[in-house]
């Protein structure tokens, strides 16, 4: 079995590791890298509001640290936000908070709909406030739901997702693996990665776009693919997936590229 893992460098190694110790062929094949955002005027007066929010969410390691290098740099100290509740989008987010003595809400499924059950997030009255550290694009979803149920959205953006230059290159070199297989598996985490990966095809690949079987994560994404397939009368295998642990994807892996 063979796994394309789509992950950001820095977040992908540890999946890799953890497959490969269980005898699955991984490619690591990046179609994310993050880049801050400079400090500005707009941060600067967004980081003064935050001793009036009920909420921060974290969507990512990334912006757990960002958003703490521009706290700091905005004058705030973490004691000053002692009334505040903190949501990380999953474990590797928790364990970043964590690094800064911080207790976060983590949701069973980590994606934007899992965050919305939290009971902290469920139980906000009408026209309390929200702070998200986020990247560009990223918890779109998660923020117009909130903003429906009169809550004041507080949008940080702390970097920006681009697809990474060295992508095309990786593809190029390992095409003949992928064309060797009969079909292979990728896991797409993202709206963004997803999108990434279908402009990556474009450049005369796109007959993998139907060899490949995806792990998507959450329902969300699920829901994308689906339409995607329809609009497109694409006959891929998909599966949802609802964390990234090896113990999920393992079985995951079996299902999807067994049926195709």
């Amino acid at each position: 079995m063979l796994l394309i893992n789509t992950r950001p460098s820095n977040r992908a190694a540890g999946l890799t590791q953890q497959l490969q110790a269980e005898q699955v062929s991984v490619l690591e094949l990046p179609l994310l890298e993050l880049h801050a955002e400079p400090y500005s005027d707009e941060l600067s007066s967004l980081y003064q509001q935050l001793e009036q929010v009920q909420i921060i969410v974290v969507v990512s390691p990334t912006a757990a640290q960002i958003g703490m290098q521009y706290l700091q740099q905005a004058g705030i100290s973490l004691s000053s936000l002692a009334q505040v509740h903190w949501v990380a989008v999953g474990k590797a987010t928790e364990q970043a908070l964590a690094s800064y003595g911080i207790h976060s809400h983590v949701p069973e499924v980590e994606t934007s709909e899992g965050m919305l059950q939290l009971p902290v997030l469920k139980q906000l009255d009408t026209g309390a406030s929200v702070a998200f550290w986020r990247g560009e694009g990223g918890r779109q979803f998660m923020m117009d739901h909130l903003r429906a149920s009169n809550i004041k959205v507080l949008n940080f953006i702390l970097y920006r997702r681009q697809c990474p230059e060295t992508a095309a290159k990786i593809l190029a070199e390992n095409l003949g693996l992928l064309e060797a297989q009969q079909h292979f598996a990728v896991l797409i985490t993202s709206e963004a990665s997803w999108l990434n990966w279908l402009a990556l095809m474009q450049g005369g690949y796109t007959g993998l776009i139907q060899q490949a079987c995806y792990l998507v994560l959450g329902p969300r994404l699920a829901t994308i693919l689906g339409e995607y397939q329809q609009q497109h009368q694409a006959s891929f295998q998909f599966v949802q997936i609802d964390d990234l642990d090896t113990n999920t994807i393992l079985p995951k892996m079996g299902l999807i590229l067994g049926n195709a």
